[in-house]
């Protein structure tokens, strides 16, 4: 038998070994996902950047590597966003305190809490609002491809 021409399994998921060249592509929803998530769990790499100001939500950049750009932003208590949708996919996720948010859909208005963990997806035409209904800041975390 050839040995030559059995497929190196410990090559699975790498660049392609022959060394001929590859195409990078860009970050699924899923790796944005798992790179807020990531991030998330290690409070000692973003908390010294909380920026605690009751006049509105404060962005502060994170990185931007490998075409994603990652934000952390902080919400005052009671402050509301105008109503805005988004033009690139965006993921986020709510790491402390409280958000709600209000959906405005071809088939009506819903609002939900987003709850602390969970991963949220905002693509292209999701037109919504976010308040922070509680008595502390919020913190979320948000990630999308750059351009």
């Amino acid at each position: 038998m050839d040995l030559d021409v059995i497929p190196d399994i410990t090559m699975r998921g790498q660049d392609d070994p022959h060394g001929r060249s590859t195409t990078r592509r860009p970050a699924t929803v899923g790796q944005l996902a798992t790179r807020i998530g990531d991030l998330a769990g290690r409070p000692a790499d973003w908390w010294h950047l909380v920026v605690l100001d009751h006049a509105g939500p404060s962005q502060v950049p994170l990185t931007d590597a490998d075409g994603v750009r990652l934000w952390l932003t902080t919400w005052p208590p009671g402050h509301r966003t105008n109503l805005h949708d988004h033009d690139v996919t965006e993921v986020s996720t709510v790491i402390a305190g409280e958000l709600t948010e209000v959906t405005i859909a071809p088939d009506g208005v819903t609002e939900r809490p987003l709850r602390a963990n969970r991963v949220r997806v905002h693509g292209g035409g999701h037109t919504h609002e976010l308040h922070n209904p509680g008595p502390a800041f919020a913190i979320t975390i948000h990630a999308h491809l750059a351009t």
